[in-house]
């Protein structure tokens, strides 16, 4: 961690001497400083005015916590299932491959043709985005439980339900924790791109961005694309914390 911090600094410091030097132009990309001033003039005066930083956030991590949370009950027993039963992984796996290759972007479209314009389209690209890691990664952990276990465990006396609480989930538990640190990777990149699909309340981030794009502020901007980093690390963090309280013992 104080090495990354330290790199961190570093670099930080090198950007924003270069930008003080005159060697990166600050009309093409905003120095650290300027940014910093950018993030406090979001939270103090609101962009647009009395839209403040803090409002932002807070639509935007309900858009994807809606998205995401969408995306895991609903993506977790499909995996399951498909990866339990050999019939349902035929049937399904076709559909699958066709589905999986599209961007979440390439839906923005039909989303907005469903669900109108506004935050049930903008979920749709996150459900998107996150749902198929997920699925993938939980298919593929039940699959691959070794068949040795299995059958120890049936010799043993388990009921079905036993095997699945005792065997079935503890073993593929890690290949799911590796798709939910997927799939909220990859729902909060497709954060921007979805709430272009329009934002009738005036909140978040991606709607700040392309506010302050329309006034031609590019300190904003990039104040904008840092919060979205910082929150970015500040999740998968917080992932990487429940990923080793709930891999324990296994690691």
């Amino acid at each position: 961690m104080r090495k990354a911090l330290f790199s961190f600094g570093l670099l930080l410091g090198l950007w924003q001497l270069a930008s003080s030097l005159g060697i990166i132009n600050e009309l093409r990309f905003a120095s650290p400083l300027a940014i910093l001033r950018g993030i406090i003039e979001i939270e103090e005066i609101g962009l647009p005015p009395d839209y403040y930083l803090h409002t932002h956030i807070y639509y935007s991590m309900k858009l994807v916590a809606s998205g995401f949370g969408l995306a895991l009950i609903s993506a977790i027993p499909l995996g399951v299932l498909i990866g339990a039963s050999s019939k349902v992984r035929a049937f399904l796996r076709p559909v699958l491959e066709f589905l999986r290759p599209i961007p979440p972007l390439a839906w923005i479209p039909i989303a907005m043709l469903w669900f109108g314009i506004g935050f049930p389209s903008a979920c749709f690209i996150i459900f998107l985005g996150a749902f198929f890691p997920i699925l993938l990664d939980t298919a593929h952990g039940v699959e691959n439980v070794p068949k040795g276990l299995v059958d120890s465990a049936k010799i043993l006396g388990a009921k079905p339900k036993e095997l699945w609480l005792k065997v079935y989930l503890p073993a593929s538990l890690p290949s799911i924790v590796t798709g939910l640190r997927l799939g909220m990777g990859i729902a909060w990149m497709t954060l921007v791109a979805a709430e272009f699909t329009g934002v009738q309340d005036g909140y978040g981030l991606g709607y700040m961005i392309m506010t302050a794009r329309d006034l031609q502020r590019l300190d904003l901007i990039c104040a904008g694309m840092a919060v979205i980093g910082i929150i970015g690390i500040l999740l998968e963090r917080l992932l990487q914390l429940i990923s080793h309280f709930l891999l324990r013992g296994q690691e």
